[in-house]
């Protein structure tokens, strides 16, 4: 397995966590393409006490927009279904510590500044989904001390919107480490979400990647850096746990929502299968795949979302898994050039499956007029020519 571990010790903020995830590898022209509405980021290589890291510059100016005006801007971004789905949770976090923080649903994100913010955010999201890693781990958030000047005058560190976000994770939390504010509700609000959606208690194994990004400041105690790190684990991923219930009073559009849930929760995978249970009653077996780290974690959510009063575990399953990338390629499709991406599958070092994403076939077929069935064939027909 590739569990990703963020080390927030010396603070968070959305520029840092961007900066890390690209200097881990992510696929840049991926994430300059998801936030490409919204800013044209300029990434530099610095350093900070010391240390290199990769600073993000985004280029946007201040601005003010309640939460339907950002939600608009997310769904009108190039970027994955599921990575502008995670985007608007992070702001759905936000929006609530501040409408918590004063005493208002009417919130508008202008301290953040809406526009740079959404850019971190989704930047930060497309750029994790990228890495294909398979959990993350988050190390205790420093916050900072002493107090921060903002548009509502001078306030205590960590700010109360980044309090309140903090507050309702079930992130670690280190306070008074440094002087000034370490971790602003936009970082607090990111690590909070991949804690919750792809959230891991592993953190060893052997050690593949490290990269750090940066924040604007450079104080000379301590390096303004998020550090990161990608571990490849001795389970290599060939274990996971199984969580079975059946259920005979759930409505197909709630087995819909369940299923959902599950994997934004960190599922490996969910299904459904028609089933009959005793007495002759219809029902259905929801079934789960779950790493064992998480199992106990998605089976109680299981149940929540079910109403089951049993969920049923058969522990330390092998599996299969095969080597794997994610690579962007080009088609030409009605005389224009499209860019989508190709997941290639190898077995003993041979290629035996290329598949392209089901979002990027979906906006190609939106834009050049023709079914998705005819897109895929097209896509992957040119995938398997020879190079």
């Amino acid at each position: 397995m590739r569990i990703l571990v963020l080390d927030p010790r010396f603070g968070a903020a959305g520029d840092m966590i961007l900066g890390a995830l690209l200097s881990l590898g992510a696929d840049k022209d991926f994430v300059l393409r998801s936030v490409s509405t919204v800013s044209k980021p300029d990434i530099t290589e610095v350093t900070r006490a010391g240390i290199p890291a990769t600073y993000i510059r985004t280029n946007t100016g201040k601005s003010a927009r309640n939460l339907q005006e950002v939600l608009a801007v997310i769904s009108a971004a190039d970027a994955p279904e599921k990575a502008k789905e995670i985007a608007k949770q992070v702001f759905y976090r936000i929006q609530k510590a501040e409408a918590h923080v004063h005493q208002t649903e009417h919130v508008h994100f202008h301290e953040v500044g809406a526009d740079d913010a959404i850019s971190d955010i989704l930047g930060s999201v497309t750029a994790l989904l990228s890495l294909q890693v398979d959990g993350v781990h988050i190390l205790p958030v420093s916050v900072g001390s002493g107090t921060l000047k903002c548009s509502h005058g001078i306030m205590p560190v960590p700010a109360p919107a980044t309090a309140e976000i903090l507050k309702a994770s079930a992130l670690s939390v280190s306070l008074g480490s440094f002087e000034g504010e370490l971790c602003t509700p936009t970082g607090a609000a990111l690590l909070a979400a991949f804690q919750e959606i792809f959230g891991t208690h592993i953190h060893t194994g052997r050690l593949i990647a490290s990269g750090s990004g940066a924040g604007t400041r450079d104080p000379a105690d301590h390096p303004n850096v998020l550090l990161a790190y990608v571990l490849d684990t001795e389970e290599k991923g060939s274990e996971v746990d199984v969580l079975e219930t059946n259920v005979d009073d759930v409505s197909g559009e709630l087995l819909a929502s369940v299923l959902s849930t599950m994997m934004h929760e960190g599922a490996r995978d969910a299904s459904v299968v028609p089933i009959v249970m005793k007495k002759g009653r219809p029902g259905h077996l929801i079934r789960v795949i779950s790493l064992p780290a998480d199992s106990g974690r998605l089976a109680k959510i299981l149940a929540r979302e079910t109403g089951s009063l049993g969920i049923r575990c058969i522990p330390m399953v092998h599996r299969f898994i095969a080597d794997r990338t994610i690579a962007e390629e080009h088609i030409v499709i009605n005389d224009k050039v499209f860019a989508v991406n190709v997941k290639t599958a190898y077995m003993d070092g041979a290629i035996y499956s290329r598949k392209a994403e089901f979002d990027d076939l979906q906006r190609i077929a939106d834009a050049s007029g023709i079914s998705v069935r005819t897109v895929k064939r097209i896509v992957e027909e040119d995938a398997w020519k020879p190079q």
